[in-house]
């Protein structure tokens, strides 16, 4: 990060200070990385994200439910757009609960098991009623009342100290060329990658079921005149989503920014290597009728893997793909960061005079 002043750790001088914050701003991804200041995500990223990891835990518990049911090895999994709306309002409150953390200091044990799971419960079992309020108030069983709390203690635990760590860095168009250009390649700069691969990989799988279930929703709502705006996805295709997102990106860092290529250069080669993805993984899953699509009914198709029907939204995704890159490239994780709400102020006091 950036100095602290004439005097470095442990009354250290300037000079000292200097040598020992260059490893740092190394590690961070350079010079104009560390001088960038840095602050916690925007509500509406936060927001974005949250409906996303919602919309994903209701594909996950509803994917597995129908696994262990059905024995369907396509592993398909529900949600709606009204349920991502939800998830992030959810979230969002969670995530306010979470910070008075602080009042329950010295009693740790009471809020991690049974304050903020008995608050996350409850939240769940509305939402699960979301659809049916002008119906029959749908019954929680045991079953379900668990897992609630086990997804409670996987978000007091993990959810929002994982959050807790990214920062938010604004920067320019400039910034990221400087960063990502042939100039930085020239001088053995490494390019510089906004999460650690995995994370990003996660995101965009979630992404992908977000995509999906929005798509099949609204498909739905024209073709069915489903009201309820119900979508559906597989789990196969968070790895489906999530590799071929992971590729695409690393083509636009390198085409765009090393090369110069511009979007609509760019675009062919997105859609080949998407297209080329998605008959890949259908031919592997479908020799296990594990194949969630099929588009043998429709024309311009080729074995009922792809069609060419699809490819405006996939251009569409393709150019969206490029503004989700630009985004992940304003994130850091920084692993000695704290959110502001999960930790004590005197706990937050003596970090900083250590």
């Amino acid at each position: 990060m950036a100095g602290r002043g004439r005097l470095g750790p442990g009354g250290c001088t300037a000079e000292h200070a200097g040598k020992t914050a260059a490893p740092r701003q190394e590690a961070s991804g350079g010079s104009g990385d560390a001088a960038a200041p840095r602050r916690e995500l925007p509500g509406w990223m936060r927001l974005y994200f949250y409906g996303m990891h919602g919309v994903t835990l209701d594909v996950l518990l509803s994917s597995l439910q129908g696994a262990f049911t059905d024995r369907d090895p396509r592993l398909v999994g529900f949600s709606s757009p009204y349920l991502c709306v939800a998830h992030s309002l959810t979230h969002f409150a969670l995530e306010k609960i979470y910070s008075q953390k602080r009042c329950f200091r010295g009693r740790p044990v009471v809020f991690h098991l049974v304050f903020y799971p008995s608050i996350y419960i409850g939240l769940q079992i509305l939402i699960g009623n979301i659809n049916t309020l002008t119906e029959q108030v749908r019954v929680v069983s045991g079953t379900q009342l668990a897992v609630h709390y086990v997804l409670a203690l996987y978000f007091a635990q993990v959810f929002h100290r994982g959050l807790a760590q990214l920062q938010y860095r604004p920067c320019s168009s400039a910034d990221l060329r400087r960063e990502l250009g042939p100039q930085a390649e020239g001088q053995g700069r490494r390019p510089v990658h906004a999460l650690p691969g995995f994370a990003r990989f996660l995101f965009f799988g979630m992404h992908g079921f977000l995509d999906e279930v929005l798509f099949t929703s609204l498909f739905n709502l024209v073709e069915k005149s489903d009201r309820t705006l119900s979508g559906h996805t597989s789990l196969w295709s968070f790895l489906m989503y999530g590799s071929c997102s992971f590729v695409v990106e690393k083509l636009y860092l390198h085409l765009h920014f090393s090369r110069g290529w511009s979007t609509w250069r760019r675009l062919p080669i997105y859609i080949c290597f998407i297209y080329t993805w998605e008959f890949s993984w259908g031919l592997v899953l479908r020799q296990f009728g594990a194949c969630s699509w099929d588009y043998s009914h429709y024309p311009h198709n080729f074995m009922g893997l792809i069609t060419l029907l699809y490819l405006p939204g996939w251009i569409c995704l393709s150019l969206y793909q490029d503004v989700l890159s630009d985004v992940l490239l304003t994130i850091r994780c920084s692993h000695d960061g704290h959110h502001q709400s999960g930790e004590d102020d005197g706990q937050l006091e003596s970090k900083k005079k250590i």
